[in-house]
């Protein structure tokens, strides 16, 4: 096949562009590098059938000959950048998911829109199923990111029942591992890397919230399971093994070997404004349409991703 693949570039993308490639797909790899990084994909500069385009998706895309699957990865999903950037987090998440919808009807391309757990907002439901409607505030701080998101599942569902385009949706949750950006503010770089550092590691509050970590390679093969599946329905697609963020802050130092204290802050700013108290999926979509679950225990996930970051840190 071949598969265009906007974010291209970024973390889940690149491992994307990997793993279809090794099973013989041709990879258009699409970013505008705000958050991507060529570093990502430099070792398929030269590769036959890997090809890059650097474009903003909220343009107009050309994309010359056949096209059979368009996977919209290009998002600001980090709170570093969300918060700084939150015009341009709705933008790609509105007029970058209708420009690739169009796209995908224009070649007769399947469909995966890449959205997020943060559908869910701060869950009233737990853990949360694909049914389940969410809790956004749709005027707070991270609603630029949610509501995108919300957004764009609404697009594509209308692209799919009005147009009739192949479409599919998965609501990843936190996913980490190599590749991911030591400063997009997001726990797992920010532990390893004040870890490796000898630094404090910065619990926010008490550290009660709770999160599920689903590595990167898991989440790879939910996401292909479900582009060639035939579900059309949101599909959850994370790591139902629920921990406190205080666990997992010393899950990091027994893995990093790190004697690094922790200390608890109580941010002043909006960065944990309406931040989800609980975050578990239920995957039980996933493993009945797909036969998927996550496979990498935490411990190994997180011993690959300290590794990478050990040498940039």
């Amino acid at each position: 096949m071949r598969i265009l693949i906007t974010g291209g570039a970024g973390f889940i993308g690149s491992h994307l562009c990997d793993r279809l490639l090794a099973e013989g797909h041709e990879v258009i790899a699409m970013d505008n590098l705000s958050t991507g990084n060529v570093e990502n994909i430099a070792h398929l500069a030269g590769h036959e059938r890997f090809h890059f385009i650097k474009h903003d998706v909220t343009n107009y895309i050309y994309v010359p000959g056949p096209v059979d699957a368009v996977l919209h990865l290009a998002s600001l999903p980090s709170p570093v950048d969300y918060l700084n950037y939150p015009i341009q987090t709705l933008k790609v998440g509105a007029l970058g998911t209708h420009k690739t919808l169009g796209l995908a009807l224009e070649k007769g391309a399947r469909y995966l829109l890449a959205s997020t757990s943060e559908v869910y907002g701060d869950p009233l439901v737990h853990p949360q199923h694909e049914d389940y409607w969410g809790n956004v505030n749709p005027v707070g701080p991270r609603g630029v990111y949610d509501e995108s998101k919300r957004f764009a599942e609404a697009l594509t569902m209308a692209y799919h029942r009005y147009h009739g385009v192949d479409t599919r949706i998965a609501r990843i949750f936190n996913t980490y591992g190599p590749r991911m950006r030591a400063d997009d503010g997001r726990v797992v770089p920010n532990f390893i890397c004040q870890a490796l550092r000898g630094e404090p590691l910065t619990v926010y509050d008490d550290g009660s919230r709770t999160r599920s970590f689903c590595y990167i390679d898991d989440l790879v093969e939910g996401l292909i399971r479900l582009l060639f599946s035939d579900e059309t329905r949101p599909v959850n697609l994370g790591n139902p093994q629920e921990m406190t963020i205080l666990e997992f802050a010393h899950k990091v130092l027994e893995v990093t070997g790190s004697s690094s204290p922790i200390t608890f802050v109580h941010p002043t700013d909006e960065r944990t404004k309406d931040d989800p108290k609980v975050r578990c999926p239920d995957i039980t979509r996933a493993r009945e349409t797909l036969g998927w679950e996550p496979r990498v225990p935490l411990e190994e996930g997180l011993r690959r991703t300290v590794e990478y970051f050990r040498g940039r840190v």
